[in-house]
């Protein structure tokens, strides 16, 4: 396993996936045992990903039964594999998935940290609209928070994907599934003086760049480069949650569903493909309709 290699897999994790730092770790150091075992047991050369097969997969987790890990330990060393396996898959660098055969472990459903409205507003206040890239930020900015889109969407987002006469845009999310999402006036006010002043200013006479947000170089932007941006922002605006991608992708859904959009509508604007998925977001509004009880009633 190369160290470049190592390293998108874990810009991945945190950007794609949204892990925590400690989840990412975790997740990494259960890879570096793997190989590290299936390298003396097994003789595997780490570069080719295809010399990993079921029987290795089966040997390590025997291995691990036979040096006493608890169950709990074996769930998280199947999770680690098969989202490491599972990208391999998707990275076409392998033809198939040697974890199938593992049961994937019940997931310990987590609630997402989402930022308060005040929160939010704190956060987009930060960029410096004087600057093109800083108006850039802060367009990019009430463009997930006014559309709940993952950061892969956003940066793949072309000029054609956006229609400011009806308000709304095009994105293409997992699996290329299209959906349609409707901007807010302030997003739209946004993005239109974005194209018609800042975007020309950074194109830097890259005449035929189509994609909508580009870097200082006239390029379209790296899902990393922008992670770094969002998290130089987050500490701006002294937010001290734990940060992660799809941090304004969470809040997003939570306070659509505050303010009383159907949970369907919701499913339909992140593009989840199970409404399972986005009921997440009813028991984050659930516990705020406590909190907000607690605090107030008197007799709480």
């Amino acid at each position: 396993m190369t160290d470049m290699f190592f390293e998108d897999y874990t810009h991945y994790l945190a950007i794609e996936k949204g892990l925590a730092d400690n989840t990412i770790e975790n997740y990494l150091r259960d890879l570096i045992a793997f190989y590290d075992y299936a390298k003396i047991k097994y003789a595997i050369d780490e570069n080719n990903y295809e010399s990993i097969d079921k029987e290795v997969i089966l040997g390590y987790f025997c291995h691990l039964k036979k040096d006493g890990k608890k169950a709990t330990s074996q769930s998280r060393y199947i999770a680690s594999l098969k989202s490491y396996f599972h990208f391999l898959l998707r990275e076409k660098k392998i033809s198939s998935d040697p974890t199938a055969i593992l049961d994937p472990p019940k997931q310990r459903k987590t609630l997402p940290v989402i930022l308060s409205l005040k929160e939010v507003e704190r956060f987009l206040e930060i960029p410096d609209l004087e600057k093109p890239l800083g108006f850039r930020d802060r367009c990019m900015l009430e463009l997930l928070y006014g559309s709940g889109l993952r950061i892969s969407e956003l940066i793949s987002l072309s000029l054609t994907d956006v229609n400011l006469e009806l308000g709304f845009i095009r994105c293409f999310g997992k699996g290329n599934k299209e959906r349609i999402i409707p901007l807010g006036e302030i997003a739209l006010e946004f993005i239109e003086e974005y194209i018609e002043t800042t975007r020309p200013l950074l194109l830097k006479g890259n005449i035929r760049e189509k994609t909508l947000f580009l870097n200082n170089r006239g390029n379209s932007m790296s899902r990393q480069g922008f992670f770094k941006i969002l998290k130089n922002y987050g500490n701006k605006a002294g937010i001290k949650k734990e940060f992660s991608p799809h941090t304004l992708r969470h809040s997003f859904a939570t306070h659509l569903l505050e303010n009383g959009a159907d949970l369907r509508s919701v499913q339909e604007m992140l593009g989840h493909s199970d409404i399972g998925t986005t009921q997440i977001y009813t028991h984050l509004t659930v516990k705020h309709i406590k909190k907000v009880y607690d605090e107030t009633h008197p007799r709480a």
